[in-house]
């Protein structure tokens, strides 16, 4: 990052100009302002009073002594560019940073040491007769000087703090959790965060969610995924993925085996603002790998499971549907409810043929006509309308799944 350099003093249009003399008495004052400033800072500012040791005490002087400096050169002459004071000051606020101190004691700092070198240096302008437009500008440089020195040291406050590692992992998680939230999310928003992160912005992403075992405890245990963005500590953890089918595709295949067999679904591919939606189908597909309804280890792609989720997007009235279309079965006896709802599905999914119905039954044909017979008792014309058969193909999916989920093995071969 470039180090800030003063811009010079303009006075304006009509402005008064201020006399280059008075840069000599100033200077000869320059040691005596600063103590009685140092001391000012001292008395106001908690985080500058503590006792000093050396080097705390030198770096504090220096910062003082280097404002007022700055401030006497641009009287002695407003082009000066004063790029050794702006550098000071930006390794001052690097410093700060470092230490651990916050960038709001430094600015208190320049603005009550400003103000006193002000007060203390405007009063030797009073004693030599200058008229009040001349004080007027002494006053406006002073403010400026000390606006110049506060943005250098803000400068390298930022620049410290950037290279921070906890820092940055703290912008990418304001990030991530501005991109999978609630709310709607502003592209503009998310570019001036991604800025800050050092995050280059996709067009889209998918979003991963996790299992998350007791052993999962840092982003060190995921596989490497350049430019993602990972939340461990979230439940689910989940990760967002950029540009997932671009130029540096995903490796699912090399993710899933670094996951050791841990779960994880990979949400669908969507544009960035809608990372959220991602991320809601991938919790979703986890959810029904701890049931057993998807494969319950390994990477899941919910792209690949798309009519599944759709069906269990909402349990209840999925629920309501499999009562009323199933009701015909309550009349057949328990045992053979469950082969003739497996036959139902099985001649709705091959399209109506017996033979086919029967190899993938592992039964002899004659045995699928037989169900078939009291099927139609049963059902009677709904088995042959389009829309009736559809919300058939649901409800025995849905029945399939929940006995799945019961005994951990499919009813039904899926086609």
């Amino acid at each position: 990052m470039a180090v800030p350099t003063p811009r010079g003093v303009s006075m304006g249009p009509g402005g008064a100009p201020v006399p280059p003399e008075l840069a000599g008495l100033l200077r000869a004052q320059l040691e005596e302002v600063a103590d009685e400033v140092e001391a000012e800072v001292r008395r106001q500012v908690p985080e500058y009073a503590r006792p000093a040791d050396g080097t705390y005490r030198e770096h504090l002087r220096a910062g003082v002594v280097q404002a007022l400096t700055l401030f006497v050169d641009h009287i002695a002459d407003p082009r000066g560019q004063g790029a050794a004071i702006a550098a000071t000051y930006y390794e001052l606020g690097r410093g700060e940073a470092q230490e651990g101190r916050s960038l709001d004691a430094l600015q208190s700092a320049l603005r009550v040491g400003g103000l006193h070198a002000w007060r203390l240096m405007g009063r030797t302008a009073e004693q030599l007769g200058l008229d009040s437009a001349v004080v007027s500008a002494l006053g406006e440089l002073a403010f400026r000087t000390v606006h110049e020195v506060a943005e250098a040291a803000a400068a390298g406050y930022a620049e410290a703090q950037l290279r921070s590692t906890d820092e940055l992992e703290r912008r990418r998680r304001r990030l991530l959790d501005l991109l999978l939230g609630d709310g709607p999310v502003s592209l503009e928003a998310v570019q001036d965060l991604a800025h800050g992160a050092r995050w280059r912005v996709p067009s889209q992403v998918a979003v991963v969610a996790l299992a998350a075992p007791a052993d999962l405890r840092s982003q060190e245990q995921l596989p490497a995924m350049p430019g993602a963005l990972v939340d461990i500590d979230s439940r689910p953890p989940r990760v967002l993925v950029p540009d997932p089918e671009g130029s540096g595709r995903f490796g699912e295949r090399s993710f899933a085996l670094g996951l050791g067999g841990r779960p994880a679904a990979i949400g669908p591919t969507v544009p960035l603002t809608e990372a959220a939606q991602s991320l809601r189908w991938a919790t979703r597909a986890l959810g029904l790998m701890g049931r057993g309804i998807l494969p319950r280890q390994g990477a899941v792609r919910c792209a690949d499971h798309l009519s599944t989720l759709l069906l269990h997007s909402d349990e209840p009235l999925l629920a309501r549907l499999e009562a009323r279309v199933l009701a015909p079965l309550d009349a057949a006896s328990d045992g053979q409810r469950p082969r003739l709802a497996e036959t139902l599905l099985a001649w709705l999914l091959s399209g109506s043929n017996v033979p086919d119905v029967a190899a993938r039954l592992h039964v002899h044909p004659q045995t699928v006509r037989y169900r078939l017979r009291q099927l139609e008792k049963l059902f009677g014309d709904a088995l042959h309308d389009s829309d009736a058969r559809l919300e058939l193909i649901l409800a025995l999916r849905s029945a399939s799944s929940r006995d799945q989920d019961a005994s951990g093995s499919t009813s039904v071969p899926a086609p």
